[in-house]
């Protein structure tokens, strides 16, 4: 299991040294950025040596007076040691924009992917042991039109109808009252209370996919002779399912866990963009249409690790699970 691990995040440290590299050319493969329109408008402003002057310094400040393989070399080099360079449109570190909205990207995150698989998982099952039954036919059903739904018009529909009917809050994460205020038990309830929608809409798509996914391989598992041995013997049907042919459907559930945390991160931008979350998807958005180059590339590189990471501790759950798919 060690030598299993230590091949995996050998195989894992290339992976992000080459994604660093293309995010970071691609990037800024448009002509002009941010800095290049300040600049100009320095220009058009001043019109004289002060505004070349000012544009020069804004050069020497974010390093864009040097080739592109040195500031990638310095990014990278600061991107190790936690200093992420500083963003051209807010003019401060990306730390300092960063850490914050990360927190409540994941709190949301890992909340809808709990959502996820602890609905989709039972009711994949109870819709593959009634198969083609009335209940079965309406979870199929339902599953198809949550997977069919935009995530921004399932969090309207989500947001309106929490207003209508309960007078829940549409907005942010926080009322106004909590906003910026230090943490007590009132503000972790007013979290609770914005939490769960975007929680819901985030891992709906998710869970009618994955719920599919799990009827399909348990109809194949139940299909196999060990199973029909397994009955033959007189063990309880619950058993059969639950202790024999649901370990080996739930393999290709696991390997996929790995990718659902990028995928949620990443569909979570527009979603949080329609509820005015403060996570950092909008932040990415705007950086990217900006040309930011030490921010956008920063916050991919951070996606592009979880990604990593969240590959790397499914393989483990996988061998875990699985020890067949182990070698030494």
């Amino acid at each position: 299991m060690t030598t299993y691990i230590i091949h995996r995040l050998l195989i894992a440290m290339p992976t992000l040294i080459a994604i660093s590299i293309v995010s970071f050319i691609i990037i800024q493969l448009p002509k002009g950025d941010y800095l290049d329109r300040r600049i100009q408008e320095l220009e058009e402003q001043y019109g004289d040596s002060s505004s070349m002057e000012m544009a020069a310094e804004l050069r020497q400040r974010y390093g864009l007076d040097k080739s592109m393989p040195q500031r990638y070399l310095s990014w990278i080099t600061g991107f190790v040691q936690g200093n992420f360079g500083e963003s051209f449109r807010y003019e401060v570190e990306v730390n300092q924009l960063i850490w914050d909205r990360i927190g409540f990207t994941l709190l949301i995150s890992i909340g809808s992917l709990f959502f996820t698989y602890i609905v989709a998982v039972p009711v994949g099952i109870y819709s593959a042991t009634h198969q083609y039954k009335f209940s079965d036919n309406l979870l199929t059903l339902l599953s198809f039109v949550g997977m069919s739904i935009p995530a921004f018009l399932l969090a309207l529909t989500l947001m309106v109808f929490a207003f209508e009917l309960f007078g829940l809050p549409l907005f942010g994460l926080f009322s106004s009252y909590y906003e910026g205020a230090p943490w007590t038990v009132g503000k972790l309830g007013d979290l609770i209370q914005h939490l769960w929608i975007p929680v819901i809409v985030l891992g709906l798509n998710g869970t009618a996919g994955l719920m599919r996914i799990m009827r399909g391989n348990l109809l194949d598992v139940l299909g196999q002779p060990f199973i029909q041995t397994a009955r033959a013997k007189g063990l309880k049907e619950w058993v059969v399912v639950v202790k024999h042919a649901v370990r080996l459907a739930i393999n290709p559930l696991v390997s996929i866990l790995g990718m659902s945390l990028p995928t949620i991160l990443s569909g979570a931008a527009i979603v949080s963009v329609v509820l005015g979350l403060p996570t950092v998807g909008p932040l990415l958005l705007r950086s990217l249409l900006d040309e930011d180059i030490y921010l956008a590339g920063t916050l991919i590189m951070l996606l592009s690790s979880l990604l990593v990471i969240g590959n790397l501790l499914a393989d483990i759950a996988l061998a875990w699970v699985d020890p067949r798919i182990r070698y030494e």
